[in-house]
């Protein structure tokens, strides 16, 4: 008899906000000031495992690390197409760099699905951009990994991936098991159907792990045992200058000639002043 595929996805809750509220005095983000979403390229991670699940039939478990709020993106997960969902959700975690980050879900994929074939993850997240916890999951739980896959494929055992990377597309084979990070550019996230929700937010439970449920080092985890310290956080400002341009067509073209004709050439690849 053929062995079910198991998937999981490791998924973030992000502040769906363009102004993201820091603790200017300890660098952290205050999840619990801002309304929470799945991380876009988790969502799109989410929906290759959903295709290989209609092709090949799987069982899908999302996890996720963070408060009780977190519960939310698991539950919309689920209604997704999602099977199983964990939270790994204590205090003691909080303010995890990212190589802590990685250890504790390493861990938690260990204890809910030992037998995984396949870890999925965005490629990068919305709050943080560092693309670090993918493949330090790697590292950590000792399997193949691939980064910033667009599109895969899966025959039998073997998974062809394939990536765009310095400007050449690379077609990438890897034996099961294995992890992936996936970006944003091919799986389009599908819709919540009304099906889904019923069925997320009826019998489906939500298994919650703590630090002890994973047998780790208290003085290891959080902060304390995070060793990338954030010595500033600031918002970058973006200043526009505007220069307006008065008289006749012909006059304007000609000083738009003088004033940018480095830039505009530059952008068309071609020397203006040669059709002035």
């Amino acid at each position: 008899m053929k062995k079910m595929l198991k998937l999981v996805n490791c998924i973030k809750q992000v502040p769906g906000v363009s102004e993201l509220p820091w603790d200017p005095r300890t660098g952290r983000l205050k999840r619990n000031l801002a309304a929470g979403m799945i991380n876009p390229a988790c969502r799109h991670a989410l929906e290759a495992a959903l295709e290989l699940k209609n092709r090949h039939g799987a069982e899908i478990t999302v996890i996720t690390m963070g408060p009780d709020i977190a519960e939310e993106v698991l539950r919309e997960a689920l209604a997704m197409g999602a099977d199983r969902a964990v939270l790994i959700s204590d205090p003691k975690i909080a303010g995890s760099d990212t190589l802590v980050t990685s250890q504790v879900l390493a861990r938690a994929i260990k204890k809910a699905c030992p037998d995984f074939d396949l870890v999925l993850c965005g490629c990068h997240t919305s709050d943080s951009e560092t693309a670090q916890v993918g493949p330090q999951m790697v590292e950590e739980l000792r399997i193949p990994g691939v980064s910033h896959v667009d599109q895969l494929e899966l025959k039998d055992r073997l998974l062809r991936l394939q990536r765009l990377s310095d400007n050449f597309v690379e077609t990438i084979e890897m034996e099961l098991p294995g992890l992936v990070t996936v970006t944003t550019q091919h799986y389009t996230p599908r819709y919540v159907p009304l099906a889904g929700l019923q069925d997320a937010f009826g019998e489906t439970e939500i298994t919650r792990l703590t630090l002890d449920d994973l047998e780790l080092d208290e003085s290891l985890t959080g902060a304390k045992g995070s060793p990338t310290r954030i010595l500033k956080v600031f918002s970058p400002v973006t200043e526009k200058e505007n220069t307006v341009l008065k008289g006749s067509a012909r006059k304007i073209v000609q000083q738009l000639f003088n004033q940018f004709d480095d830039k505009i050439g530059g952008a068309i690849g071609k020397d203006i002043k040669n059709y002035q």
